[in-house]
C-alpha cells in the first residue's frame, strides 16, 4: 500500500509538472510546495521522488515507446491523467527491474480506475501490455 501511495503522489506531481510544461527539467520548488502540509514516510517520499526523476529524465525514450505502441493515438491525443498514468508505469517496466510487470501494471490499472475515466484502465492496460510484452524489443539498453 506504501508503494501505491507513492505512486499516486507521482501521479500528481508528474499531472502537475505536465499541465505547467515542466516534463524536462524539475523545478526546485516542486518537492517543497508539493509535501508542504503532507505527513508522509520517507520511503514514500522516496519512492515517488524516484518515480518522477525517472520519468522527467528519460521523458522523451518513455514518449517515443508510448507513441510505439499506441496505435492512433498521440501523446498529446491522450487525457492528461492516462498520459501520466502511462508514462510512469513506463518508467517502471524499462528502468526499475527489481519490480515485477506484472506489479507495475497492476498498480497502474488501478491507479486508473481511482483517477481516470472509466475507460481509462483498459486503455491503459492495453498500451503498459504491448510495452511489456516485447520488452527486449523496447527495452532502452
Amino acid at each position: 500500500m506504501k508503494r501505491r501511495r507513492a505512486r499516486e503522489y507521482a501521479l500528481q506531481m508528474l499531472f502537475q509538472l505536465d499541465l505547467t510544461n515542466s516534463m524536462k527539467v524539475i523545478p526546485a520548488s516542486l518537492y517543497k510546495d508539493f509535501w508542504n502540509g503532507i505527513k508522509e514516510d520517507d520511503d514514500v517520499r522516496k519512492f515517488a521522488s524516484t518515480i518522477v526523476e525517472g520519468t522527467v529524465e528519460h521523458i522523451e525514450k518513455i514518449d517515443s515507446v508510448i507513441k510505439q505502441v499506441a496505435e492512433r493515438w498521440s501523446i498529446d491525443r491522450m487525457a492528461v491523467i492516462d498520459r501520466n498514468i502511462l508514462r510512469a508505469a513506463t518508467y517502471e517496466l524499462l528502468y526499475q527491474d527489481t519490480i515485477p510487470s506484472s506489479v507495475t501494471i497492476n498498480e497502474a490499472i488501478e491507479i486508473a480506475k481511482k483517477y481516470g475515466t472509466e475507460d481509462s484502465y483498459t486503455f491503459i492496460n492495453g498500451i503498459l501490455d504491448k510495452i511489456q510484452k516485447p520488452k527486449t524489443k523496447n527495452h532502452p539498453e
